[in-house]
């Protein structure tokens, strides 16, 4: 039986051949970067363990909602509009939503 993360990310590079936005979550931090799968290689990456979100004594709603912003305003300035979301093994809701929806305020696609 393979694990949730398995097999989201084994559909998502079937179906798409968009660069993907990975999302990782700890007990403290939470990560967002962008993958070109084609080349390995990582094209943009924002976490909460910045300087500067850091620095900013928010809790982790307003943190998740900020990492968000940050990763689409570095995506978009790199002429990427249009990417494929991984959320991982984690469940669309909570942190890992607000990231989301944070990240389509800002004017990504997925």
């Amino acid at each position: 039986m393979m694990r949730r993360d398995q097999k989201i990310r084994f559909k998502i590079k079937k179906i798409s051949k968009r660069n993907r936005l990975t999302v990782f979550k700890s007990n403290f931090h939470i990560y967002a970067q962008l993958i070109d799968d084609s080349k390995g290689k990582t094209l943009a990456s924002s976490s909460s363990s910045e300087k500067e979100i850091k620095s900013k004594k928010l809790n982790k709603k307003e943190v998740a909602e900020l990492v968000g912003k940050e990763i689409a305003k570095k995506i978009i300035s790199k002429g990427i509009k249009n990417v494929a979301f991984d959320r991982g093994r984690y469940k669309y809701h909570g942190l890992i939503k607000i990231l989301a929806d944070a990240a389509r305020s800002e004017g990504l696609n997925f």
